[in-house]
């Protein structure tokens, strides 16, 4: 599959992602990219933002990829039965939180923190770091299991976010495109 014969939505976790962050560099720079806007991106509530997710690939116009990080791509998991009947073709996860980390936090929606452990009904990736401070490897590796998903060690990339040098990201934006290419 070619970026161009798909609407990819951004996802993006707590807080958003800035103006450095990788999703916000590779939403300006695909032209077929859009971000799945949230009403409260700092207190994130459960059932809001997985509809934010759903509606957005109900309207997509072509066949929809999502690219999630962090507390997005837990969200996204949670809609996946919601998007089963939907036209969506795949889902690269990156860096997503571990379930202590979202209960600890107390700006998080505890019902994020139940993560589903069924296979996602599309094609999916997970592209986790040995060093995220908000989530250990071996719970990352158990998920993309758990998920049917491909894993991706990053390495020591931390959260693979800005805070980590994850700015543009290229190497991220090549394993999309090894992705895109298998689904």
């Amino acid at each position: 599959m070619k970026i161009s014969e798909t609407d990819i939505l951004i996802v993006s976790g707590l807080g958003n992602s800035g103006g450095e962050h990788w999703q916000t560099r590779w939403e300006q720079k695909i032209q077929s990219a859009r971000r799945v806007e949230q009403a409260n991106w700092d207190r994130p509530e459960f059932e809001d933002w997985l509809d934010h997710i759903v509606d957005a690939a109900k309207v997509a116009a072509k066949p929809v990829v999502i690219v999630a990080h962090s507390l997005g791509a837990i969200a996204v998991v949670h809609a996946a039965q919601r998007l089963a009947s939907l036209n969506v073709k795949g889902a690269f996860l990156v860096a997503p939180p571990g379930e202590t980390y979202m209960v600890e936090h107390e700006d998080i929606d505890l019902k994020f923190a139940n993560v589903p452990r069924d296979p996602l009904p599309f094609p999916s990736v997970l592209v986790a770091s040995r060093n995220d401070p908000f989530c250990p490897h071996l719970e990352a590796e158990e998920w993309a299991y758990a998920w049917g998903s491909a894993f991706s060690d990053a390495g020591e990339a931390g959260h693979i976010n800005t805070d980590s040098g994850h700015g543009p990201w290229p190497e991220g934006l090549m394993r999309f495109a090894g992705f895109l290419a298998k689904i």
